[in-house]
């Protein structure tokens, strides 16, 4: 993890955060858990992030759906789905001025294909001095 300075010289952590909720995606893609965590694991590659495991979850019954984590060195990448309402969840948080969060979610959002995306972002850098 990169700590930037600021202009005093003080250590600063630089925190990006993009989330979002997907709309009106495919529940086929939303169940496959395989194609899912291989999904994760390209979007943390074109994010300029460095994986360091990835776990993934496909949850029986009615509701049942797909969750999929990967920590990575600058913190972490997780989607959620509920297949039944062609709904998903995506959250990216990345430490350090190299990686980018915004294309993780894009990656995931080229392969869920939803008809609708509310996607956030919120700076969690420290407070500068």
């Amino acid at each position: 993890m990169q700590v930037a300075r600021n202009e005093v010289g003080v250590g600063v952590v630089v925190g990006k955060h993009v989330y979002g909720n997907l709309y009106g995606c495919d529940p086929a893609l939303l169940s496959n858990l395989r194609a899912l965590r291989r999904r994760v694991i390209m979007a943390a590659e074109v994010s300029k992030m460095h994986l360091v495991a990835v776990r993934g979850w496909k949850f029986g019954g009615e509701k049942g759906g797909v969750s999929v984590l990967a920590l990575v060195t600058e913190s972490h990448i997780a989607v959620h789905t509920w297949p039944q309402y062609g709904y998903a969840t995506v959250d990216i948080f990345t430490c350090g001025e190299e990686s980018n969060p915004e294309a993780a979610f894009e990656e995931l959002c080229k392969y869920l294909a939803p008809k609708k995306v509310v996607k956030h972002y919120a700076d969690r850098s420290s407070n500068m001095i």
